[in-house]
Formats: structure tokens, sequence, C-alpha cells
């Protein structure tokens, strides 16, 4: 045993190098490619963001439209993989390694974010494919091969693969781990939670889209109101530490008091856990939309838009002003999600047994609704490299790799799992760029035109049939 403990210890090292090393280049591209987009379509998710909110609201659902879930339902599943543990451990994380000062920056990257968005589900909505049964199944994939042309598919065929080894590590054994983990401490062995998350996964991916949208589109809210819930009523119990938070987050952000080593390593802590928190740019999310019920691509896109804005620039800030409120960060030492815990039982103070269980309650919501959506962006990458046939044995085996997630020690797995997370954002951000041509064209079209409600579509449509007969 002991040859193969030093394998998995050189492994990780490597591993662990070898992330590290891609990740600090990536987030300069990554940041960039939002500023190129942001600029490209004249900051449209400011612009643009009270459309969002009608669209999502349901204010343009057409059932007859082609695809397989609404608005809401397509943006519940996508978000039900970007809220995740990043944004109860990730963000302590930055604020212990970075000051308050990160929050800024996970902020402005989630501003830069939303356009990423609205760019690579706009195109994966746009050059996705129909099925004769109905369902639809799009992503990165589809639109480097169809929009940038059939010489692209060797990159369309590395982002699908990349896509399909991040599912299962990133999306997946990382996320059974951590609830194996959480509900270990309460004296539950790891084989068990193993087996009750793999059975939990398995009654909803087997399913398909339709059911991890319904399942996503009533877990995603009750989510949000759980731990946004409890983190705002943290925060409005101790008005008078509001301000003195706000005035740290601003001042550190641009501070230079640990020098300019200093002020970088709040930047890079700030923008690396807000990228990693919304998925922006990395190609996950525009397979979750490509679904959406809709003949406007554009339409969407401007539902997709939402996601950084509810994930980082809500449930991280949530996170971020119940640390700085209640004082832990520097009342303690602690880091990741024990330090958010210790945050929640401190502003709880009347029952901070109740506290720590909003947070050990959303860690495993969050990390089951991760498990579940990353299935679906892992069988329709399977779907493209290999074909409709693969997409059951892919589900069973991805229920498998649950129970293993939560059973092995993963230190490997996870910084395996980050660097396909990384890798698959360059091909997808590649097609992005060549194809923000032919997005600003689909985005100027759409909003020249006025647009009716389903109600108004029936109602003209009346109104027509009045006047033929007639």
């Amino acid at each position: 045993m002991e040859p193969l403990g030093n394998i998995t210890q050189t492994l990780t090292q490597w591993t662990e190098t070898l992330s590290a090393w891609i990740s600090v280049p990536l987030l300069f591209i990554l940041l960039g490619t939002g500023f190129f987009v942001s600029f490209s379509l004249r900051w449209i998710q400011l612009r643009k963001l009270k459309h969002s909110f009608d669209v999502v609201g349901g204010k343009y659902d057409n059932p007859a439209d082609e695809g397989d879930v609404t608005h809401f339902q397509a943006l519940s599943a996508a978000l039900s993989a970007t809220i995740g543990i990043g944004n109860i451990a990730g963000v302590a994380l930055a604020l212990r390694l970075g000051g308050p000062g990160a929050l800024f920056w996970m902020w402005l990257t989630a501003l830069l974010g939303m356009a990423l968005k609205y760019a690579e589900c706009t195109l994966s909505h746009h050059f996705r494919t129909i099925h004769e049964d109905g369902s639809a199944s799009g992503g990165p994939m589809y639109y480097i091969e169809r929009g940038l042309g059939p010489a692209w598919k060797p990159l369309a065929v590395t982002f699908a693969t990349l896509a399909t080894v991040c599912s299962f590590c990133t999306g997946n054994m990382n996320q059974a781990n951590t609830i194996a983990q959480t509900v270990g401490t309460y004296g539950v062995p790891t084989w068990a939670t193993g087996l009750l998350i793999a059975f939990l996964v398995g009654l909803v991916i087997i399913g398909g889209i339709r059911r991890i949208a319904a399942v996503a589109s009533r877990l995603v809210p009750t989510m949000a109101v759980l731990y946004v819930g409890g983190a705002l009523l943290i925060i409005l119990t101790r008005p008078a530490n509001i301000l003195p938070a706000l005035t740290s987050i601003f001042q550190e952000a641009f501070s230079l008091k640990a020098g300019w080593g200093g002020l970088f390593m709040v930047i890079m802590w700030g923008v690396r856990r807000g990228l990693y928190s919304n998925e922006a740019g990395q190609g996950s999310a525009p397979i979750a939309h490509a679904a959406a019920k809709t003949k406007e691509s554009v339409r969407e896109g401007a539902v997709a838009l939402m996601g950084p804005f509810i994930d980082t620039l809500i449930v991280c800030s949530m996170t971020g002003f119940a640390i700085l409120t209640t004082g832990v960060l520097d009342a303690t030492d602690l880091t990741g999600a024990a330090l958010t815990r210790e945050a929640f039982r401190t502003g709880f103070g009347f029952a901070p047994q109740v506290g720590g269980a909003i947070v050990n309650g959303s860690v495993f919501l969050f990390a089951y609704s991760t498990m579940v959506a990353w299935s679906y962006y892992g069988d329709r990458s399977v779907e493209y490299l290999i074909g409709p046939q693969a997409i059951k044995p892919y589900r069973w085996v991805y229920v498998f790799f649950n129970f293993l997630g939560a059973i092995l020690p993963l230190a490997f797995v996870w910084y395996f799992g980050d660097i396909a997370l990384s890798l698959m954002t360059i091909p997808n951000l590649i097609g992005v760029i060549f194809l923000t041509g032919t997005l600003k064209v689909m985005t100027k079209e759409y909003y020249s035109r006025e647009h009716l409600t389903y109600a108004q579509q029936l109602a003209q449509q009346g109104t027509r049939r009045i006047e033929n007969s007639s």
C-alpha cells in the first residue's frame, strides 16, 4: 500500500502545481474576454437587465415553442450547478487570504461575467440541435463546430471531453466528498452517506433534463430562502456594522498598505472566487440554457446573464457580509466553510445551533444540486462524443461515482477537476470571441423589434381569426 500512497501523493503534488500554474493566466483571459464582450455589446448586462427580469418571470413564455424546459427552469438548472459550496467555503477563503477587498473584485468579475453568460448561452441556444422526440442538445461543442465550421470540430471534441471529465470530478465526486465530511461530524459513516447520496442523485438524473429542471426549479428557491434569508437576518440585526463592512471592502480593494504584492493577492483571490463561483465563460451553463423553450436565442441569453447576478452579487455577497458584520474574520483563525459556519453561529447568538444547521443544510443542498446539474452537462457531452446510446450508461456510472466520491480521499481529484474545468474554458472562449460578430447581429436584430407577451400574442391571433372570418 505504501508505493500506492507515494504515487497518489506525487500525483496530488503535480496536479496542485499544474492547477495553480494554469489558473493565474486563465483569470486574466476570462477577465479580458468579459471586458471585450461587454464593450462589443455596449454593456448589455446593464442596459437590458430589466428585460431579463421580465423573461425570467415568464412574461414571454410560450409552451408551444421547441425545447425541454421554461426560461425559469433553465436558469434554475444552471444556478443549481453554480451555486455550490464555493459560495460558502470559497468566499470565506477569499476573505481570509485576500481580505475584505476581495469582495469588491468578486462584484467586478460578476459584472463582466454577466456579459459572458449572455454571449455563450445565446450562442448555445442558437446553434443547438432539436431531436426527433423534441428534446434539445446544445453547448459550446455545438457552436464551435456549427458556428466556426467543421474544421473546428477537434476543438469542440476537446471541450466535450474535458466537460465529461469535469462532470465526474468537480461536479460529482468533490461535492459528494464535501457532504460526507460534513455529515461525518455527526458520526455518520462515509459509506452510508455515499449510498444515500447516490440514491438521491439517481432518483433525479435518470429522468433527464425535464426531471432535473423540475427539481432544480423547486430546490434553488428553497436554497436561496434558507441561506440568503439566514444571512440577511444576521446582517439586518447588526445595522451599526453594515457601513464599516462596506467601508473596509472599498478601502482594502485598492489598499497598498501591504505593498503591490498585497494588492495583487486581494485582486487575485477576489477574481478567482468570483469567476469560479459563477462559472462565467467556462462553458457549463450554456448546456442547460440550450434546452429552454423559446424561438428567441437572445431571449435565453438575457435569462442567462442573471446567473452571475444571483450567484455572485447576491449569494456570495451574503456570505461576505455575514462574515464581516459578525467580526469573526478578525476574531478567529478559521477559514473556508468553518469560518462561514462560525459567522452564522455568532450571528444567531440566541440559538447558535440554528446558525450552524443553516450552513450545514446549505452545504448539503448546494452540493446536491451541483451534482444533479453536472450530470446533465456530462450526458450532453457524452452524447456529442459517442451518441445517444451512451447517455443511460453514463448516468449509471455517474451515480456510482457519487458513492466513490464520498468514501475516497479526494485531494488529487479536486486538483484534477480544477485542471479540467480550467482547460475546458479555453475552447469555449475561443468560440465566443470568434462568434462575437454573429452575436452582435443577433442582439441588434432582437432588440430592434417589439416583443409581445404570450397573452398579447394569443389576443392578436384571435383578432386576426375574427378579421379573416369576416
